[in-house]
């Protein structure tokens, strides 16, 4: 599903990725790397596979789109170093391409870590007309693009069916992306009039509209 703003084009993708052509550069928010395993360790019954779908994930969009870079738009780990740690240095030394890490409130491993493996840490970042964030912004003059939100739709059919998917977000001034992770959960919305929102699946992005 393509989304224009301005001169600016953009693919919002199944997984839940942006991608922006002219930059040939992926936006990716809240992957939530070592959530599995920090339910595991505190007890929770979660087979182990279930983290490493975000890795199959990012290897489809790389695969895909062939980007020269990822910006990670905030909450990139869930909390401290377990071994997905481990797992994300291996697949990142494996890239050919530069990552940029927005800080997001979850980003509590210190930012030397990240460095070390050549990925640039910053609290947000403007290009153009753009401005790139984890929480939600409003900035005069600017198009705020972000996560945090993990923002989910409800469809409902026309019994009781219901059905629950992650969603792009987009308002006048701003689009909040679905959360990338595989084990993340929803925030549901309700969109006012002048708000749309993209329903992802498994292989389809479709406005609500």
């Amino acid at each position: 599903m393509q989304l224009n703003y301005g001169q600016e084009e953009f693919i919002m993708h199944p997984s839940g990725c942006l991608y922006w052509p002219s930059q040939n550069t992926v936006l990716i928010a809240d992957v939530h790397f070592g959530k599995v395993d920090h339910f595991r360790k505190n007890g929770s019954a979660l087979p182990s596979r279930v983290g490493l779908e975000n890795f199959k994930k990012l290897n489809q969009i790389l695969e895909e789109f062939q980007p020269e870079e990822i910006l990670f738009l905030g909450d990139l780990f869930h909390s401290t170093q377990n071994k997905d740690w481990d797992r994300f240095t291996a697949w990142v030394n494996m890239q050919r391409l530069r990552m940029t890490l927005v800080i997001g409130n979850h980003d509590i491993i210190p930012s030397y870590h990240f460095e070390d493996l050549g990925i640039k840490v910053v609290p947000e970042i403007t290009r153009g007309a753009l401005y790139l964030t984890h929480h939600p912004e409003e900035k005069g003059g600017f198009y705020n693009i972000c996560g945090h939100l993990h923002p989910g739709f409800r469809l409902r059919g026309e019994g009781r069916q219901q059905l629950k998917l992650s969603c792009f977000y987009k308002k006048e001034h701003q689009l909040i992306l679905p959360a990338f992770g595989a084990f993340t959960g929803h925030f549901l919305i309700e969109p006012e009039e002048d708000e749309d929102v993209f329903v992802v699946s498994e292989d389809l992005v479709l406005s609500i509209r």
